[in-house]
């Protein structure tokens, strides 16, 4: 079986690119193809045979992706997938909308429907995290939405399968898209994060995510503005301006260059993990439960299908400042296992991801001769 990958744009490291990794353990020859490929913010990726699209040769592609929404499309379906048996494409957005034969075996991993298109449609407009050219960016979500969404709705009916990184995405294919999808956690890498064998008392919260404006940061800034608590934020992202200016002196970026033993050490000694928004899954919450801290989330999205309430953190109701400053100072009452949070984390394991995800390719593919 000779397998390719499909991947939206090579430019970060983050929770979709673990998945690209851990895929490439279980297929260490399949070729990545890419819209946009920037080697200079995606060192890991040169493990990968990299096959980037025509928008290599448009000025600016790799660094300001934002700005070519309309050519993206194109450049996926302008690949060639003759030399391959099975497609695999992970995604949020265009590269489920490839274009295969009937030889070839077409499984999308959804990361989620494309988010400022459907589930975050408003949030985007409301803050689309571009600076000065926000009312432009507001403009062309505007005007292009729906022949946008139509031609997503459309590549959405290519793959011949789906899997959902879970239950939350699950029931978005279904309702943006019509499609059934089966569910495989995401890989978490429980070995490399785990919990600190004489954890530090450093009294701060923690934060690790993409600063944009669908991750709901700018609630919990002003809560900690108001409480005073220390706060230290993991990541960068379009919003990261915005959110610093409105952040006090507790309030610590620690930028998004870290090393896996450096981000562990935070998640180690953190007092809890806060997870504010309606994630599609949650990564970087499962590697604070792996390394033994309890996680206060918002109850809708990903968190509800991570934290055990009252026992490896808290769920709170509301996605706003008096919801999550009730949580917080309940949570700070309680003492949490740290051997708890570690059990629950372990569920998530890369190792559980690889087997099930190639059982299912090896499945599907075995099924599909037989066709």
């Amino acid at each position: 079986m000779k397998i390719a990958f499909v991947y939206d744009r090579i430019n970060k490291l983050g929770g979709a690119e673990r998945v690209l990794i851990a895929l490439h353990e279980i297929w260490p020859k399949a070729p990545l193809f890419t819209a946009v490929y920037n080697p200079k913010k995606a060192a890991w990726a040169n493990i990968f045979s990299i096959r980037p699209s025509f928008l290599r040769f448009l000025p600016f592609s790799s660094t300001f992706h934002e700005f070519f929404p309309l050519a993206t499309p194109l450049a996926f379906e302008n690949f060639n997938f003759d030399d391959f048996d099975v497609v695999l494409s992970i995604t949020s957005a265009d590269a489920k909308g490839i274009l295969t034969k009937t030889n070839n075996l077409n499984i999308c991993y959804c990361l989620t429907p494309t988010r400022y298109l459907w589930s975050g449609y408003h949030d985007y407009l409301n803050e689309p995290g571009m600076g000065l050219l926000n009312p432009l960016a507001r403009f062309f979500i505007r005007f292009f939405a729906t022949s946008l969404r139509n031609w997503d709705y459309v590549a959405a009916q290519r793959p011949d399968k789906f899997i959902a990184i879970s239950q939350t995405v699950k029931k978005r294919i279904k309702t943006y898209y019509k499609r059934d999808a089966k569910i495989i956690y995401p890989p978490v890498d429980t070995e490399k994060f785990k919990p600190a064998k004489f954890p530090l008392d450093l009294n701060y919260f923690l934060i690790v995510s993409r600063l944009v404006p669908y991750k709901k940061i700018d609630y919990v800034i002003k809560v900690f503005n108001h409480e005073g608590w220390k706060l230290k934020i993991i990541g960068t992202g379009l919003d990261e301006n915005r959110l610093k200016n409105m952040s006090k002196r507790n309030i610590e970026f620690l930028g998004g260059d870290l090393t896996d033993e450096k981000l562990s050490w935070y998640y180690q000694n953190c007092t809890a993990f806060i997870f504010p928004g309606e994630e599609d899954f949650g990564i970087a919450a499962v590697e604070a439960q792996a390394c033994g801290k309890p996680v206060i989330g918002f109850k809708n999205g990903g968190a509800g299908e991570i934290v055990i309430p009252g026992e490896t953190g808290e769920l709170y109701e509301q996605a706003e400042e008096s919801s999550l400053t009730l949580a917080l100072k309940d949570a700070v009452r309680k003492k949490y296992s740290s051997a708890l949070c570690r059990k629950n984390a372990l569920k998530f394991s890369k190792i559980n991801f690889q087997k099930q995800i190639k059982n299912f390719v090896d499945n599907e593919w075995s099924q599909w001769q037989i066709k």
